[in-house]
């Protein structure tokens, strides 16, 4: 029987870095290294037909960087090889991510007819002056008309972006957000409370990082979230991701799930067949690496000896996933779900009973109230969410 694949493919492309943005991404480059870049994406899918025929792939993400940036003939290129090299569920869930400020109609259309039937769109906030303060593109109206757009394309699965605890932000700033999406009616919403991450501009900017809401204000946000979405028809499924019935995203429900998934260009990251691997970080050798092999990968015999040879010359920071590790991870993403972890799936992947490895743990934290289970899942309430980071330590085996 196949396994079920995830594949993210990487863009790193954008119009211009915002300030608070931690991502591998840069500025769009020259059309001439887009068409290396991408070309390299698909000799590293190609590669990949060495041991393709043990999955059948149901989910693709496209993200970035500004995937919307690039021109929709090199999208279509890499869903080309991916379809070539890798057995297709009848019904995948392909995604792209959008931004306001690159959304065009003869795009989308072109998105339709390749198979794409999900578009992520990163609005992040309704107050253009926000927007301004950490280095959007676009506005709210921009958002609007690429929003109206994609339905006009014919897109029936819509997530929004939104983030709460932006510089000069505040309660009613916030919910004014959430209502003026709500009014569009998306399919999903996602909402993530800003970080600031070392290196950005904005760990390095005093006047914004003064503007930053305090800890109080970013969880009577993430509570009003919770509040108005599902005053609307939306569930929570995950912590800081919300969709009508039948929406969620069933991509990053992989990530949390434990299932396997491979991540094609630079920085990417994949947990496969055992192991946990990111890809080089820099667009030049990562390019150069891979097209120094595209006539053998065109002609090779052995295609399985030309995958092993690159892809390792390819990776870093490979970790074999060994059983506590496995078991460690299933705990940390799973509690991340609403509706927690399945006991019986536990014992499926690990042959043990969860009360067997963290009985202590859970009902400590059950006596506690951060925790309760039904027999069948464990998951958090919603106190414990509130300390998750605390909580999800405790999980880690033999510290």
């Amino acid at each position: 029987m196949k396994k079920n694949l995830g594949i993210y493919v990487h863009i790193p492309f954008c119009a211009k870095k915002c300030k608070y943005c931690d991502f591998l991404s840069s500025d769009k480059d020259s059309y001439g290294t887009q068409l290396r870049y991408m070309e390299a994406i698909c000799q590293e899918i190609r590669l990949y037909k060495a041991v393709s025929d043990r999955y059948i792939v149901r989910t693709i993400f496209i993200g970035g960087g500004t995937p919307s940036l690039v021109d929709e003939n090199l999208i279509q290129n890499i869903l080309t090889e991916i379809r070539s090299t890798f057995e297709m569920d009848r019904f995948p869930e392909i995604t792209i991510e959008a931004n306001p400020g690159t959304i065009m109609y003869q795009k989308l259309l072109a998105y339709r007819s390749m198979g794409i039937n999900r578009i992520s769109i990163g609005l992040q906030s309704a107050d253009d002056k926000i927007l301004s303060k950490v280095g959007r593109i676009h506005n709210f109206d921009q958002f609007v008309a690429g929003y109206t757009s994609a339905r006009r394309a014919g897109f029936k699965n819509i997530n929004v972006d939104i983030m709460a605890s932006l510089p000069g932000q505040d309660i009613h700033s916030y919910v004014d957000t959430l209502t003026r999406v709500i009014e569009y009616e998306p399919e999903h919403i996602s909402a993530y409370s800003l970080t600031v991450e070392e290196g950005t501009p904005l760990s390095c900017d005093n006047r914004l990082l003064s503007e930053i809401p305090d800890e109080e204000t970013d969880r009577r946000m993430y509570s009003l979230t919770k509040k108005v979405l599902g005053a609307n028809g939306f569930n929570r499924y995950e912590f800081s991701n919300y969709s009508k019935p039948g929406y969620e995203c069933r991509h990053n429900i992989t990530y949390w799930t434990g299932g396997e998934y491979i991540g094609f260009g630079i920085g990417a990251s994949s947990y496969f067949q055992g192991k946990r691997f990111s890809n080089i970080r820099n667009i030049h050798e990562y390019t150069q690496k891979l097209e120094e092999t595209q006539m053998e990968i065109v002609n090779t015999d052995n295609i399985g000896r030309l995958y092993e040879t690159v892809t390792g010359n390819l990776r870093v920071n490979v970790e074999p996933m060994y059983i506590d590790r496995r078991m460690e991870e299933f705990m940390f993403l799973g509690l991340r779900m609403v509706k927690g972890i399945d006991r019986r799936e536990f014992y499926r992947q690990f042959n043990r009973d969860i009360y067997d490895v963290y009985g202590p743990t859970i009902n400590k934290y059950i006596y506690e109230g951060f925790m309760e289970t039904d027999g069948t899942f464990v998951k958090l309430t919603d106190s414990g969410i509130d300390v998750s980071n605390y909580i999800l330590s405790d999980f880690i085996l033999d510290k």
